[in-house]
């Protein structure tokens, strides 16, 4: 049966918030935290008028197609010339030291916090919670004020830390079902792992680059109208990523480098397939952040406690900004920017998937607490650094 109500209130949602989006840009207020606020309301734990639950496949998937739409956007707004350099400067730092930092302390802080639970339990949490979301910071990363070195670190971060973590996460989940004599020493999750951070690469730059290319060929030549050129930015990134899938890559970082290889050189069909996966992109997310609030939140939310605050607090805080410092020494940076960027380390629709992904294969019961400092930590990082974008990117003088 179709769940009418569920879909009158997404849209009507979306209608309202975007006769006012314009005035909401020059507002501390954001669209996921005018979804997830709308949802707390409206659900269990507010007036209680809607009690949806959709299947968690049904929103795994879209929770997965968000992401693998923004990866692609977000990675073509980079055009800078000296491609490599970008990889490997500030980007670089950050994935290379400041994603193991970060994971190893979120591990370190959780096993003193919550001794009683399962050391693989306490690494997923660790690990879910270490990548990072643009979409939350989305004022941070489209902003002309902010220096554009600052703003491809935050983008490129976003754009390949979440492949990064989700190799690992399957590694751990895998563990917490079968035993840890899964990991027997045979090498074949250290193939796995290799697998992934090299197929996705080598997929997603060539599926970018090549049908970027024909799209650019068949948009000049006049055989291509403006409408599958905006389409192709979701064929694009979907090939990138069920290829790379298929192939046993990661798909999200092929997704990322489709979009970072783009061979789209004309400036108007490039600026029309940014403008449809914009567009997709986001109102996939808001739907995602309105079932974050209306379904994930209410159903975890007994379960909190004042330790489950405290992690969420820590790992919005000194869990991401000291392993940012730490990865930062010797950048050139001064002290703002390196707390600008340890700051602007959302969390949101990656944690969301992955959650979804360890819900789904080890289910809900024994795991509600691990599953509750997930959803609060998403949830305060939701209002936090929606809120903060606007504010603190004033520092910067254009």
């Amino acid at each position: 049966m179709h769940d009418y109500p569920g879909i009158i209130l997404t849209a009507l949602l979306i209608l309202l918030f975007g006769l006012f989006s314009r005035l909401a840009e020059r507002s501390p207020i954001t669209g996921p935290m005018f979804f997830v606020g709308v949802g707390l309301l409206l659900g269990p734990l507010g007036l209680d008028l809607f009690n949806i639950k959709p299947g968690a496949d049904v929103v795994k998937t879209v929770a997965e197609i968000t992401l693998i739409l923004i990866l692609f956007v977000d990675a073509t707004m980079i055009r800078s010339v000296h491609l490599g350099n970008v990889l490997a400067g500030l980007p670089a730092r950050l994935l290379v030291l400041g994603l193991p930092l970060t994971m190893l302390l979120g591990i370190g802080v959780a096993k003193v916090l919550f001794p009683s639970m399962d050391l693989w339990l306490i690494v997923l949490v660790a690990l879910i919670l270490s990548p990072t979301d643009a979409a939350l910071g989305l004022a941070v990363i489209t902003s002309p004020k902010v220096p554009t070195k600052i703003r491809e670190a935050l983008s490129v971060e976003s754009g390949l830390n979440d492949g990064i973590v989700l190799p690992l996460v399957i590694v751990c989940i895998a563990v917490l079902v079968e035993g840890s004599q899964v990991i027997d020493g045979s090498g074949r999750w250290t193939v796995f792992m290799a697998k992934q951070l090299t197929i996705g690469p080598l997929v997603g730059g060539l599926i970018g680059w090549g049908g970027g290319y024909l799209v650019d060929r068949a948009a000049t030549a006049g055989w291509m109208k403006g409408a599958f050129q905006r389409l192709s930015a979701l064929s694009l990134a979907l090939l990138a990523f069920a290829g790379a899938e298929l192939l046993q890559g990661n798909g999200f970082i092929a997704a990322f480098f489709a979009g970072l290889m783009l061979g789209v050189k004309t400036p108007a069909v490039r600026e029309r397939i940014q403008e449809f996966g914009e567009a997709e992109g986001q109102l996939l997310s808001l739907f995602i952040f309105l079932i974050f609030g209306l379904v994930l939140v209410p159903i975890v939310a007994d379960a909190w406690n004042a330790w489950t605050l405290f992690y969420a607090l820590l790992s919005l805080t000194v869990i991401r900004m000291l392993p940012v410092a730490i990865s930062l020494t010797g950048s050139g940076l001064n002290y703002y920017d390196v707390g600008f960027i340890g700051w602007f380390g959302p969390r949101g629709i990656a944690s969301i998937l992955y959650l979804l992904i360890a819900a789904g294969e080890l289910g809900v019961v024994g795991y509600i607490d691990a599953y509750s400092i997930i959803v609060l930590t998403v949830l305060i990082s939701t209002f936090a650094h929606g809120s903060s974008a606007l504010v603190l990117t004033k520092h910067y003088k254009v």
